[in-house]
């Protein structure tokens, strides 16, 4: 999930520009929240859950008990109660005790996370951090959006919204105060270095671009690139755009560049299978407590040009439901690094209250019943990214690309 990682290696002062003492690693859409989410990410795969109506007559003594003292505590605390409250710490701490990383009550970094698989989100357009003194830090701005359009830069402080000091505010409050203001267009004063600017802004749905693509040639062969940094809402109809426009090339060969990727939508990565692969094909398994269910693609036709797929240690979850499908199905071959391992599903629960929670619901099994779990997918040819990539980094020094490359090029 690239969106949500944060690479600053400065952090500005009022005048100085000094090593970063960031006290929080979340970074925070500036966004007005106008949609009902129902998945989410961070080496996750969310899928709705079906509605069900649970019989509490069937609870068994444990529930009746907990009913019990609930009423008591009710009845009997002599200060006032937030009954709403209560519950939510209740579910809150059962959830806990599942001893799982991935069920989970949402806080805000989860909540961001949640917002970018969106894919579109209403507000500037920029990743924000907190530094130690509370300054808000601009880490990036997207492309195209308004606060790119503003001029807005990585680095910069936000000091001022109109004329309301932020002097002290966190990200959490300043999304708040984006999301509350009545006009669309509003003033952000800036630092930067030692010199205030005064921008306008516009608040609008701003798209993130998650699929990006490119055509090489070597020795005579034409070979398509995609990459996929996350599998949003809109990944799969950008995946769809730019693999018919790499298409229309006539490539031979296909790499799909999947490292850095955390995972997202299940219904976003079972769609791109589905692309390469027609109806006779398993895809996945999904694996609950009663069942095991074979999920098979919605495809037409199967593709006939060789692919390779690009892995990393942070290659999860519907990364490697991809790579487990195309290897399985396709014979597709990967190159990389091994992958994460994680291969559980979540759902997304709201509560009368509007708070949320993610629960893990299912095991996702590749096509031949393989369950990744903290096992990962190792790839048919190993190699480590070299130290001239991070060094200057372009597609020359991506020794994992270039032997894709070489690899399809024979």
């Amino acid at each position: 999930m690239k969106e949500e990682k944060t690479q600053t290696k400065k952090t500005i002062t009022k005048k100085v520009v000094n090593t970063p003492q960031f006290k929080t690693a979340e970074v925070v859409f500036l966004l007005i929240v106008t949609f009902v989410i129902t998945f989410g990410m961070g080496f996750l795969i969310f899928h709705n859950p079906n509605s069900k109506d649970y019989d509490i007559k069937k609870a068994d003594e444990h529930i009746q008990n907990f009913i019990k003292e609930y009423n008591y505590i009710i009845d009997n605390y002599y200060g006032d109660i937030d009954k709403e409250e209560l519950l939510n710490k209740a579910l809150e701490s059962m959830v806990a005790s599942l001893d799982d990383p991935y069920s989970s009550f949402m806080d805000d970094a989860s909540n961001s996370a949640i917002i970018s698989l969106e894919g579109s989100f209403q507000g500037i357009g920029v990743e924000i951090i907190n530094d130690v003194d509370n300054n808000i830090i601009v880490v990036k701005t997207i492309d195209d959006s308004p606060a790119s359009k503003a001029g807005i830069q990585p680095l910069d402080i936000i000091k001022k919204m109109n004329d309301v000091s932020l002097e002290g505010t966190t990200t959490s409050d300043f999304v708040k105060m984006v999301k509350e203001q009545k006009e669309a267009s509003f003033s952000l004063t800036l630092l930067r270095g030692e010199k205030e600017e005064i921008v306008t802004v516009n608040r609008e749905l701003v798209t993130i671009k998650s699929v990006s693509s490119n055509v090489f040639e070597q020795n005579g062969k034409k070979i398509g690139y995609m990459n996929v940094s996350i599998f949003a809402a809109n990944t799969y109809k950008q995946f769809k755009e730019e693999l018919e426009k790499v298409e229309k090339e006539k490539i031979d060969s296909l790499i799909i560049d999947l490292r850095g990727n955390g995972g997202g939508h299940l219904s976003s990565v079972t769609n791109m299978i589905s692309l390469f692969l027609d109806s006779s094909h398993v895809i996945y398994q999904t694996q609950t407590k009663k069942e095991t269910e074979k999920i098979y693609s919605t495809g037409k036709v199967t593709k006939k040009y060789k692919i390779v797929l690009l892995s990393d240690e942070q290659s999860a979850s519907a990364s490697e439901v991809m790579m487990g499908a195309l290897k399985d199905e396709y014979k597709a071959t990967i190159i990389g690094t091994k992958t994460f391992g994680k291969g559980t599903v979540q759902e997304l629960l709201t509560l009368p209250s509007n708070a949320q929670y993610k629960l893990t619901t299912k095991k996702w099994l590749t096509p031949n019943g393989t369950w990744v779990n903290g096992v990962g997918i190792t790839p048919d040819i190993e190699i480590k990214l070299n130290e001239d990539y991070f060094k200057n980094p372009s597609n020359e020094t991506d020794n994992q690309l270039q032997e894709a490359i070489k690899y399809l090029s024979k």
